[in-house]
């Protein structure tokens, strides 16, 4: 199969993933009667020339698929493609179903930037799904602000950024970075850290964040240190967090490196359970579990919004339909589920404009509110930015996280922190 594909949403799923097991899920989103396209004529909804047709509308859905990010990637377009199924089944947007064209960033952040453009300016489409790392982000953005297309992003990321051309569906480092150091101190004592990440834009400009909450917290930052995207040599940063012996280790390691640390550490003998030192993540999902697996990453923390143990009802639901569609074992991590959010906000903000325009859409977006997301309300703020909750989760050896901490209420968001910046 080639890179770039056009799919319709119905092909190849299990529709009883969609019609039984995204029932109760997809019931009582956004849109509680059936819309008919004939009310809304092409003309009239469609006033850009986007690819747009009195029964259809395509999306674009673009991440990687190969390289290393896959392993992090994968979950994301699983999940937009199974709220495209659940959208389809209900009627579509507007009476329209959704088609799609996937392209592979494949890792390489030009790539991005190229595959968007071709998503944008040669196919038309209407919105797209995409992107990971903020370098990819970083790299597509121009792209979208030039040619007006409109992205949601799906994952936590770093923050000092606000486009009127981008929703941001994953959190921000205030709801992230700055809320799980407070948890680690607060509850575990810590009063040393030791920082490691992948080298880019979003491990670097987070662990900036982190020094300085760290430091304005009157603690210490004992080391950091950073590695290409791909690396597995990590023994040599091992054994100087042995010699520094931080209360914390703080982990930004993305994609396949994460399998070569944690195993690495385990080897080293730093046992995780016994949290000395503990280590808290904000990059691994249990999607990064999944490769890595939970018999070395046991006793970890991980500080994000979601995670598949969560024992609400509209997320029981994603659970089993997700599984339903890709398989018993599969597992589903933070920005998988921040990715399955995409589709859904899409539809709320085309359905609030009455209008697939972008500049309609995005000044329908503010405000919109979802009840039913797996996990829980979440609504759109001004600043494109989710309001969600945060919680901590302390992995077990089966590859899931055990919820140990939840905020009461929503943390409202705010990607440029004064004093952070």
């Amino acid at each position: 199969m080639s890179n770039s594909e056009k799919h319709n949403g119905a092909n190849g799923v299990n529709r009883r993933a969609v019609l039984a097991g995204g029932a109760a899920l997809t019931a009582s989103l956004f849109t509680p009667k059936l819309l008919r396209a004939q009310d809304f004529p092409t003309a009239a909804v469609n006033t850009t020339g986007l690819a747009v047709t009195d029964d259809t509308v395509t999306v674009g859905i673009l991440h990687s698929v190969t390289g290393t990010m896959a392993i992090s990637e994968t979950g994301s377009v699983q999940a937009e493609k199974l709220a495209i199924e659940q959208i389809n089944a209900q009627g579509g947007v507007l009476g329209r179903k959704i088609e799609y064209i996937q392209e592979d960033g494949g890792s390489d952040w030009p790539t991005f930037a190229e595959k968007a453009k071709k998503l944008l300016v040669s196919d038309k489409v209407a919105s797209v799904m995409g992107c990971w790392t903020s370098a990819s982000r970083k790299a597509v953005l121009p792209v979208f602000e030039q040619y007006n297309g409109m992205l949601y992003y799906p994952t936590f990321y770093e923050g000092l950024e606000e486009s009127p051309n981008v929703i941001y569906t994953g959190q921000e480092a205030t709801q992230q970075i700055i809320a799980g150091i407070d948890w680690v101190t607060q509850t575990k004592g810590a009063k040393s850290f030791y920082l490691l990440g992948s080298d880019y834009i979003w491990p670097r400009t987070s662990n900036k964040i982190a020094r300085k909450h760290i430091e304005k917290l009157g603690l210490k930052v004992v080391g950091e240190d950073y590695y290409p995207l791909g690396h597995t040599q990590f023994n040599s940063v091992i054994n100087k967090m042995k010699l520094k012996k931080p209360d914390v280790i703080y982990a930004i390691v993305v994609g396949g490196s994460n399998v070569a640390f944690y195993k690495q550490l385990k080897a080293a003998g730093i046992d995780m359970t016994k949290e000395k030192p503990l280590l808290l993540t904000i990059s691994v999902t249990e999607d990064e579990i999944l490769g890595i697996g939970g018999e070395n990453i046991e006793g970890a923390y991980a500080c994000m919004k979601y995670f598949q143990s969560l024992t609400n009802e509209n997320n029981m639901a994603f659970v089993k339909a997700f599984k339903e569609m890709w398989g018993d074992d599969i597992v589903i991590g933070d920005v998988t589920q921040a990715a399955y959010l995409g589709p859904w906000l899409w539809k709320a903000a085309v359905e609030k404009a009455g209008s697939f325009d972008v500049d309609k859409i995005r000044e329908a977006s503010p405000g919109i509110e979802l009840t039913t997301a797996p996990e829980g309300y979440v609504k759109v703020h001004e600043n494109h930015h989710l309001w969600s909750k945060t919680r901590v989760g302390h992995a077990k050896r089966d590859g899931q996280y055990e919820v140990v901490f939840e905020t009461a209420d929503l943390v409202e968001p705010d990607p440029f922190p004064d004093g952070y910046q």
